[in-house]
């Protein structure tokens, strides 16, 4: 008789073991800085500012071949796109100044205001539609401070 330990494969492999939840920066959120300005706010978010984001995601899925859900580096490289941008509403003239100034690279375009909830709804559509097919769920949390956040769980 064969004695197994726990945690070594069976010779079918990880076939079956069901959906896994990864959850990436849950511990240690994944930190970028990005500015932004709420084009139709009636206060200070109107004008030109900046944040430091943290980021959380919770990925559910099946294991792969390589023993896991999903790359971390495959998350944080959709993430890192928005590092030391600039957030804007499709329609603020302020997209027209930097590209005038050279810096249009340095703008991402949101359909709504981008404030930290629609930042969520934003990089959960985009890790969905780019994260391998093995991906079932994917829920996004963006925090602009310890007292704001916006997703959910």
């Amino acid at each position: 008789m064969t004695q197994r330990t726990l945690g070594e494969p069976t010779e079918a492999g990880l076939a079956g073991t069901g959906a896994r939840v990864l959850h990436i920066g849950r511990d240690r959120p994944i930190r970028i800085s990005s500015g932004h300005r709420l084009m139709h706010h009636d206060g200070k978010c109107s004008r030109p500012h900046g944040h430091n984001y943290e980021i959380s995601v919770r990925i559910v899925g099946d294991l792969t071949e390589e023993g896991w859900v999903v790359d971390k580096g495959e998350v944080t490289s959709v993430i890192d796109r928005w590092d030391h941008r600039f957030l804007l509403e499709e329609g603020d003239p302020l997209v027209e100044a930097f590209e005038a100034s050279g810096d249009g690279d340095a703008v991402v375009l949101f359909e709504a205001p981008p404030t930290a909830e629609v930042m969520s709804v934003v990089l959960e559509r985009r890790l969905a539609e780019e994260l391998p097919d093995n991906v079932r769920d994917v829920s996004v949390q963006v925090s602009e401070t310890s007292e704001l956040c916006g997703g959910s769980f």
